[in-house]
């Protein structure tokens, strides 16, 4: 039974022709008008006109959409054009492929292939053939795996394991370069080649595992974790050769992905050529198109290396001799300014001999100024010199008052204890366990006050004006 929304659209598309002859069918009444009353004769048209009227019909009222079917006669022409029937169990329909669009195929048709292509319908007006235009065309059920690849992405994605900012930097010089890849891979001797040619001394460390086929992800995930665990390299390359989507896709797995962001080392990935993209590409630190440019990704160019390090010679050779060019010229302008011994003697002496005389002018002026000082100290501590008998007759006084105060503190202070004696006499509670009253306290300690705070049952100590003594709760109320 045919699903609910392609029958509704076959009904949509029906009611678009149906529409589409009313059209044409004015379009023939409004031509007929013109015409004299008395010619009964209907207009006729060219079959070159009816195929354009019948062209324009199909491609404006039928939408670009995807169709499925079979790979039949399939034959591409030295221009470049591919020419093909897509049939099923009831019907077929020709296919042409322009040479714009079949070069951006990834794979190569055949007879016999099930496929899906996105076409648009259309009539070749010359031959007056029905046939669809195509714009793209792949694998049939590759649908379901870029629907499955793109609800990965998009589910990642919002989990943050595709942002930039948590994207490690490669190491600029490694030590040591880890490949996850399978030994039988042509990608690894490609890997290797690469390696050897720009830095023939960088060691490589291999983790095997299995590229395609069943389970092939979860191995490429364990080599991923085993190589995070061991610790042995300072970048790890994730790579394999091109393929089909359907080979590629242990590399769209979200456990590779989820590895390879929890592993403790940079990792580059280098699957398949420059327009596969994989969920892989995007949770790695670094991409490249190709395992050939991910080992160049990886390794510093040894040659490149080496001519730097002889640019840098050759500067640091000039930049010495210009150092040194520049010492000899100062050794030359310094030599003379030299000045002969005996000079700067006698050049010394004349100097001293002046500050000889400026230190004792301004001896003799520093002199008179602190003895002009002194006698004015002098006169005013002369004018200053106190009363000691007047001091000593306020000693005394403030002896007697001191005395006398003290006396009347000590006199308030024994009232006071006095009478805190008394009020703490009042307050001992050793005199109302006298009067007949006793304490209660639980096993813990903390006195009891409240009926509700013991049960049926526990054990209480109780301390009397002399002893103690255990109970045990039999009832309460």
């Amino acid at each position: 039974m045919m699903p609910r929304h392609r029958a509704d659209f076959l009904i949509q598309i029906k009611a678009q022709i149906h529409h589409a002859v009313g059209l044409c069918g004015s379009h023939y009444n409004s031509r007929t008008m013109n015409q004299p009353e008395l010619s009964l004769a209907p207009q006729v048209i060219s079959v070159s006109e009816l195929n354009r009227l019948a062209r324009g019909v199909i491609e404006k009222h039928l939408p670009l959409t995807w169709v499925a079917g079979e790979i039949s006669n399939f034959r591409r022409y030295d221009s470049g054009h591919c020419y093909f029937t897509l049939k099923d169990a009831g019907a077929q329909v020709d296919c042409v492929m322009f040479r714009n669009k079949a070069l951006l195929l990834g794979w190569q048709p055949a007879d016999g292939v099930q496929a899906e292509v996105r076409a648009l319908a259309s009539l070749y007006e010359a031959r007056g053939k029905f046939q669809l235009t195509v714009e793209a065309m792949r694998r049939a059920g590759l649908g379901a795996l870029y629907e499955a690849f793109e609800r990965l992405k998009t589910k990642l994605a919002r989990e943050g394991l595709f942002d930039e900012h948590i994207k490690r930097e490669l190491p600029e010089f490694p030590r040591r370069i880890g490949v996850v890849t399978s030994p039988q891979a042509a990608a690894l001797r490609d890997v290797l080649t690469t390696l050897k040619r720009r830095m023939p001394s960088l060691p490589v460390m291999i983790y095997p595992t299995p590229v395609q086929g069943e389970g092939a992800a979860a191995k490429i995930a364990q080599a991923i974790a085993t190589a995070s665990a061991r610790a042995e390299c300072d970048v790890l390359m994730v790579c394999r050769g091109g393929g089909s989507i359907e080979d590629l896709w242990a590399y769209n797995e979200e456990a590779v992905a989820r590895a390879i962001r929890a592993c403790t080392i940079p990792v580059v990935t280098g699957v398949g050529h420059e327009t596969d993209f994989t969920i892989a590409d995007f949770a790695a630190d670094a991409r490249a198109p190709t395992p050939t440019a991910a080992a160049e990704l990886v390794s510093p160019d040894g040659a490149e290396l080496r001519a730097q390090i002889t640019q840098l010679s050759g500067a640091l050779m000039r930049m010495t001799n210009r150092m040194l060019e520049d010492r000899m010229q100062k050794v030359d302008y310094l030599s003379r300014r030299l000045l002969h011994p005996g000079e700067r003697i006698r050049e010394r002496g004349r100097h001293l001999a002046q500050l000889a005389a400026r230190f004792s002018a301004a001896w003799t002026h520093a002199a008179g100024s602190r003895e002009w000082a002194v006698q004015s100290a002098a006169q005013r501590l002369r004018a200053a010199c106190p009363d000691l008998h007047g001091y000593r007759r306020d000693v005394q006084e403030t002896g007697r008052r001191l005395k006398e105060a003290a006396r009347r503190v000590l006199e308030t202070a024994g009232t006071r204890l006095v009478a805190a004696d008394v009020h703490l006499k009042h307050l001992n509670p050793q005199l109302v366990l006298e009067r007949g009253y006793s304490i209660a306290e639980t096993a813990a300690g903390v006195i009891v006050r409240d009926v509700d705070a013991v049960n049926a049952g526990d054990e209480l100590r109780v301390t009397f004006a002399r002893g103690w003594a255990r109970t045990e709760v039999k009832t309460k109320g």
